[in-house]
């Protein structure tokens, strides 16, 4: 969407703070020894209690209110009483969600507890790298740009980048116009970033895989590769200058 009227923008800022206080509250309820269905439940209580809806439930009756993808999972994994969380996991919550009509999306990956298996390099090159895009984008900036930064840093950390998952338009609906906003340079892409338009950017930092691969279930998403990958995500508002962070209460870059 385009944000066109105060009241647009107060909308926009309720819903990215509704699903970035849940991510935030999520990620410190997590600890060992618990499911992800009762940390995707603890989410949606969290959701509820500030009157917002569970996008993948809306929008893709997805199999949870929340993803929630542990160690080699890339992305949309299900939240399930079967998977216990472990000290060391490399953890991914994305939380998008509706609000007044208004609709918000963030990620992140972090580590569970302490970094035994050494994914703590990983986890800080997403969060960087994301930090870079968001503050490189502004109107007229040509997408395929920001996507040509994200792949020559993570390949500058000794990473690849996930091509077939990207960042994505958002608002009045959970994806939008620019419908890819790739992790690497896709050159047949022209278009470029418009004033107050408002989109989830988001990093897919891999240590080997380049596509991520939908499994049996029809949802959970692993590398061709293999490896593990670590996620970040932010809804933002373009501008002529530095973006307007809507999620920034998520705590990622904390």
């Amino acid at each position: 969407m385009s944000i066109t009227t105060e009241d647009e923008k107060s909308g926009m800022q309720q819903a990215s703070d509704a699903v970035a206080i849940t991510l935030k509250k999520m990620r410190e309820f997590a600890k060992p020894g618990i499911s992800t269905k009762e940390l995707d439940e603890y989410g949606r209580k969290l959701l509820e209690q500030m009157g917002a809806n569970s996008a993948p439930k809306l929008t893709y009756n997805f199999p949870g209110y929340t993803c929630i993808s542990i160690n080699e999972e890339v992305a949309h994994g299900i939240p399930s009483a079967d998977k216990i969380l472990k000290e060391g996991d490399l953890v991914n919550i994305d939380v998008s969600a509706e609000l007044n009509g208004y609709w918000a999306d963030n990620g992140g990956s972090f580590i569970l507890g302490e970094d035994i298996h050494g994914h703590g390099k990983l986890v800080e090159a997403s969060k960087e790298i994301l930090r870079k895009a968001i503050s490189n984008i502004k109107g007229g900036v040509r997408i395929s740009d920001i996507g040509k930064l994200i792949e020559t840093e993570a390949k500058k950390a000794g990473y690849t980048v996930i091509k077939n998952l990207t960042g994505h338009g958002v608002g009045r609906s959970l994806h939008e116009e620019p419908h890819e906003i790739a992790n690497f340079c896709d050159r047949y892409n022209t278009a470029r970033f418009k004033k107050n338009s408002v989109l989830a950017i988001e990093t897919f930092i891999s240590t080997r895989s380049t596509i991520a691969e939908t499994q049996a279930d029809g949802w959970t998403l692993l590398g061709n590769k293999g490896g593990f990958v670590a996620q970040h995500e932010h809804t933002i508002m373009v501008t002529g200058g530095e973006p307007v962070i809507f999620t920034s209460q998520n705590g990622v870059w904390d």
